[in-house]
Parts: C-alpha cells; sequence; structure tokens
C-alpha cells in the first residue's frame, strides 16, 4: 500500500532535481514611481530575458507571492490544477498570480519596464483568465517575498530566487488624524502679528499719499479757473450725492 506514495516521492524528487534555479532576484525598481509601494500594491521589474533558454512557447510564468516567514517551506506544484488560489492565503500562508506566457518575457517582447501586483482585475497580455488568479490583492501590511515559477505542460521547469522581504505601506485610519493643525510656537505668532501690522501701517500710508496728492491737483486747478472745486463741472455735482 506505500509504494504509490513512494513513487509519487521519486517522482517529485526527480522533477525537483531537473527544476533550474536562476540566480535572478525579483526586486521593486530604483526609480521613482507614483504608487510604487502602498497599502495594497506593490511594483516589479519585469523578469525579462531571466527564462530565456529555459521556455518553451507553451509554457507559461507564474509570480508566487508568499509571506516572508512561509516563502522557506513553499512547495512548487507539480501541475497547474495544483496552482495555490488568493483565497487560500490565510491557511497556506502564499497563493500564485500573474500567469503570463512565457513569450511576453522573452528579450524580444515589446513589454513595459514594470509589472503591478494589485487587486485591479486586469488581465496582462498573453495571460490566460483564470478566476481568484488575475491580479489578486496582495497579503496585509507585512513583509512578504515573490519569485518567478515556469510551468510547462508537465510541471515546473525553471524558478528565480526568492526576493528579499518587501513591505507594504500601513493606510492611515481616518480617525488617526487630527482636523485642527499643530499650534504655531509663540516666536512664530508674534513675527506674524508684527509683519501685518507693518503692512496695513505701509498700505494706509500709501493710500493717504495717493489722496492727498490727488486733492492738491484738484485745489490747484480749481483756484486757476477761479471756480469753485466742488462746482467746476457738471459731473462734479453729480458725484456729490452719492
Amino acid at each position: 500500500m506505500e509504494l504509490p506514495w513512494v513513487l509519487l516521492a521519486l517522482a517529485g524528487m526527480g522533477a525537483a532535481a531537473d527544476l533550474a534555479r536562476l540566480p535572478y532576484v525579483p526586486h521593486v525598481p530604483p526609480m521613482a514611481l507614483l504608487g510604487k509601494v502602498t497599502a495594497t500594491t506593490f511594483v516589479l521589474e519585469r523578469p525579462c530575458c531571466v527564462f530565456d533558454g529555459h521556455a518553451e512557447a507553451s509554457d507559461f510564468i507564474w509570480l508566487v507571492v508568499a509571506f516572508a516567514n512561509a516563502s522557506a517551506t513553499f512547495r512548487n506544484p507539480p501541475s497547474r490544477a495544483d496552482v495555490p488560489p488568493y483565497k487560500q492565503l490565510p491557511t497556506a500562508r502564499s497563493y500564485m498570480t500573474l500567469e503570463t506566457a512565457a513569450a511576453a518575457y522573452s528579450c524580444s517582447a515589446a513589454s513595459p519596464a514594470v509589472l503591478r501586483v494589485s487587486q485591479k482585475p486586469q488581465i496582462p497580455a498573453g495571460v490566460t483568465r483564470q478566476p481568484g488568479l488575475a491580479r489578486p490583492p496582495v497579503p496585509p501590511p507585512c513583509h512578504g517575498r515573490v519569485k518567478f515559477l515556469l510551468m510547462g505542460c508537465r510541471g515546473p521547469k525553471a524558478e528565480t530566487r526568492w526576493s528579499e522581504p518587501i513591505l507594504l505601506r500601513t493606510a492611515v485610519s481616518p480617525s488617526t488624524i487630527d482636523p485642527v493643525p499643530a499650534r504655531r510656537g509663540s516666536a512664530v505668532v508674534v513675527i506674524a502679528s508684527i509683519l501685518a501690522s507693518l503692512g496695513a501701517v505701509l498700505a494706509t500710508a500709501v493710500l493717504g499719499a495717493l489722496g492727498y496728492g490727488g486733492l492738491g491737483r484738484g485745489a490747484v486747478s480749481a483756484g486757476a479757473s477761479g471756480e469753485h472745486p466742488n462746482l467746476a463741472t457738471p459731473s462734479a455735482k453729480q458725484l456729490r450725492y452719492f
């Protein structure tokens, strides 16, 4: 009765021995990107040319996401039917996503330079739609690791190394945000008050000087014509009523 289990174990060991372990380490790109790491998403550099020489046209490349403390115990699934979905994350502590045709990661493929792992239900080019596996939510804020796994019709063929731990940002609850701005220091308040007072005095002086100059010119003009300033013209009479 134990013979079938022994055969399965030997088959698994043989498959693991044939698995090519590539030196590539997945990582978040160093360039400045909007939303590179958020509370629910992160961006990875696209593994272009990494699997060239190991992949065939019918192969697919998966992204494996695991909690940092569970990456060492992750076991590659023997077939596509055994791929762990996101819904098993609470118990399995890992899942696989972003199933992509190997040709999309080849050197000759014209593809974006980065991949976004998020909860958006978008399917990248060359991906076979599979419910619950395309861009599922990433784990809650914690340290996680990722690796790329090449799978063919007979199971895993090649894999990269695990990434360094990726820490998602922690979202801030609106209830913890203080709507009242921080109290300014007394020195800042005094300086602001002095500047405001000086500005008011300067504005008053400028307006007074302009007004005095205008009245002086009006008086000179009226004296020269021998008329009273307020009765010099009809428009002046009308202005007296406003």
